[in-house]
């Protein structure tokens, strides 16, 4: 095993002291990561919930430590929960290596380090390492992949290992991946004797990826190119797969009717023209398709990534940067198939988004991608978690009736408050790596500029041209548009420097060193391009007036609906606010929006009120459904608007993000 000397920029030389963001970042250190680890260990006295009405769900215990217990030989009995289940574990040994890189703490770091030493009994020796089959039926390895997740789990434990080694140096985590990604590889490809086909759910590809990234093996990145262009060419692999297997009982209940596009497998990936699917493989696939065409130079495959994101973006992506319509499948339907009450908009969903959105970043400097990545940041991720860190939404929806959660089975996954955990537990670990690597998602550098995706107060460290550059980022974002930078190259060098003016940003200002510099945005950046001297500073002005947006009429949910937004952030109404029946407020078109600040309101935040109007509801109705000639009577209601990652976090009752215009 060799791994290569070069520093990856989001570990090691960038610092976030931001006001906003280092919140988040001391909730997952302090509360998050401690409160996952006693969920995993089944020492915390919470109620896990199903994440919709499914008795299938396991829903007792976590059991995902006493399962690598069990596998290791230190405990007898057998294996509980999700099939998937490993994944748990391993996205939270991901949150504690990008944790460590920000605080380092010794007692986290020995937990971990305890992980690993269990996970190398666990593992077998061939390098297989999966606590389901190993326990319960080690003959059926591989052999049911539309459902296994055998290796989607091996792919979140690669990642976890690549940051833990990353950031602690641990040989063994680095190891115990090389052995999983050599013993997939012993048994997958296009060689007689092995298989040729990939797993139903998308992971692995971009962990070998990463893999390759760090050691410089090139066969791991010629093994995630295998699944890749693998995925789609053989329609009868996963149904050849289900007949050949001996095993007696579903690996997971109810995947058999699931059709191929449910898995991207459909067609070729360069065949496919828009997003089909559970949303999460989907994300998940284009994330390592990006990525892979970035590290191989294959220009189809970036065209494809393309044309799925168009997709995406421009037809199926809800204002809030949330993907997935039905929670049939967790799946996108069809092209402005949003609606607001029964979407899933899976947490894991919108992580996914930013994963590709950070890739195709890689291959070419385009705002739209860190404007889609800085939306679902902003709203659906940060919406996932309570501000306690203790609580989670699985989906996150746009608008919310709590008696039609409790009665209607439709819309029985759309909670009102967040639980503390869920049967499928996926989005509370991945919620805690995404949040600590945010470090990786502020800069990227192409072609001798770096480019500013996101804005947020922190040192950083960069090298260009073989100079080293000290940048500096303060800013009361997303609060405030004023960011100032201070640029310190080591000597004077000649880069370029882009700042990101995003969408919703109608106007904007730059100063350098005092002076107002002209340029117009070119795909969403303007590029300050010059030889940088020292000491200088840039000062940009972003526009943070209250908008409102209009839904494309196709999007049958917001017709005569508008949404709210102010710099980067998706606005709702909540009873709490403005009482009950929110369907029944108009937003007139004269009446303007004034902001404020509350410093006593959810650790601090800006709120926006209007002047609405509210339907009354006439005497004449009480015991009437229906009437002929009763004319509308409406009184004025100042009603208040909270950012949409608020919402739930003082009390159960509706909450609604589009809301009727005059």
């Amino acid at each position: 095993m060799t791994v290569k000397n070069s520093a990856p920029l989001h570990l090691h030389e960038v610092k976030i002291n931001d006001p906003f963001w280092s919140r988040y970042l001391e909730i997952v250190r302090k509360e998050m990561i401690p409160y996952q680890w006693d969920v995993l260990n089944d020492r915390a006295n919470i109620t896990i919930e199903k994440e919709r009405n499914d008795e299938t769900i396991p829903s007792e215990k976590s059991h995902a430590i006493e399962n690598f217990k069990i596998a290791a030989g230190l405990k007898e009995g057998n294996h509980y929960g999700w099939v998937f289940q490993d994944s748990d574990v391993y996205k939270w040994l991901e949150a504690v290596a990008y944790s460590l890189h920000h605080t380092y703490d010794e007692s986290l770091k020995y937990l971990a380090d305890e992980v690993i030493d269990l996970l190398e009994l666990a593992q077998e020796k061939d390098g297989y390492l999966n606590t389901y089959f190993s326990i319960e039926e080690p003959e059926r390895r591989f052999k049911k992949l539309a459902e296994s997740h055998e290796l989607y789990c091996a792919g979140h434990y690669i990642e976890a290992a690549v940051a833990y080694y990353e950031t602690t140096k641990n040989e063994k985590a680095l190891k115990i991946a090389c052995k999983l990604a050599d013993c997939i590889e012993a048994s997958f490809g296009d060689e007689p004797g092995k298989i040729k086909g990939y797993d139903g759910h998308e992971e692995i590809e971009l962990a070998l990826a990463k893999l390759y990234q760090l050691t410089g093996e090139s066969r791991y990145l010629e093994l995630s190119r295998f699944f890749l262009y693998e995925r789609g060419t053989d329609t009868t692999f996963f149904e050849r797969q289900r007949k050949e297997d001996t095993g007696k009982r579903h690996v997971i209940e109810g995947m058999t009717h699931r059709p191929l596009s449910y898995y991207q497998a459909h067609k070729p990936i360069l065949e496919q023209e828009s997003a089909e699917g559970h949303a999460v493989r989907l994300v998940y696939l284009c994330a390592a398709m990006a990525d892979v065409a970035y590290l191989s130079h294959d220009q189809e495959m970036l065209d494809a990534c393309r044309k799925l994101w168009k997709s995406i973006v421009q037809k199926r992506m809800y204002i809030t940067g949330g993907i997935g319509s039905t929670v049939d499948g967790e799946a996108f339907t069809s092209d402005y198939d949003l609606p607001n009450d029964t979407m899933y908009c899976e947490t894991c969903a919108s992580i996914g988004l930013i994963f590709f959105a950070y890739n195709m970043l890689k291959n070419e400097a385009d705002g739209t991608y860190a404007d889609t990545l800085e939306r679902a940041l902003y709203n659906t991720v940060i919406s996932g978690m309570a501000l306690d860190g203790k609580h989670f939404f699985y989906v996150n929806p746009l608008e919310v009736n709590p008696k039609n959660s409790v009665n209607d089975p439709g819309k029985s996954h759309v909670k009102v408050t967040r639980p503390e955990w869920f049967g499928c537990a996926c989005c509370p670990p991945n919620l805690a790596r995404m949040l600590t690597s945010l470090n990786k998602y502020i800069y990227s550098i192409k072609d001798d500029v770096i480019y500013t995706n996101l804005y947020l107060t922190n040192q950083s460290s960069v090298v260009v041209n073989g100079t080293k550059i000290e940048l500096q980022q303060e800013t009361n974002y997303p609060w405030d548009g004023d960011i100032k930078f201070l640029i310190q190259p080591d000597a004077p060098a000649a880069f370029g420097l882009a700042v990101r003016i995003p969408s919703w940003s109608k106007t904007y200002k730059l100063y350098l060193n005092g002076e107002e510099i002209k340029e117009q945005p070119h795909n969403g950046y303007v590029i300050i391009d010059r030889e940088w001297q020292g000491n200088e500073e840039l000062l940009v002005s972003l526009d943070m007036n209250i908008q409102v947006w209009s839904a494309n009429p196709y999007v049958k949910a917001n017709v005569n609906k508008i949404a709210i937004q102010r710099g980067p952030l998706i606005y709702c109404l909540e009873e709490v606010d403005n009482g009950d029946n929110l369907h029944l407020i108009r937003i007139p078109k004269t009446e303007p929006f004034s902001y404020r600040f509350e410093e006593n309101l959810f650790g601090g935040v800006g709120v926006i009120e209007v002047t609405a109007k509210k339907r009354v509801v006439q005497e004449e109705w009480e015991n009437q459904l229906y009437a002929t000639d009763l004319d509308e009577e409406y009184e004025e209601k100042k009603v208040t608007f909270i950012p949409y990652y608020c919402w739930a976090n003082r009390a159960s009752g509706e909450m609604q993000v589009w809301v009727a215009k005059e």
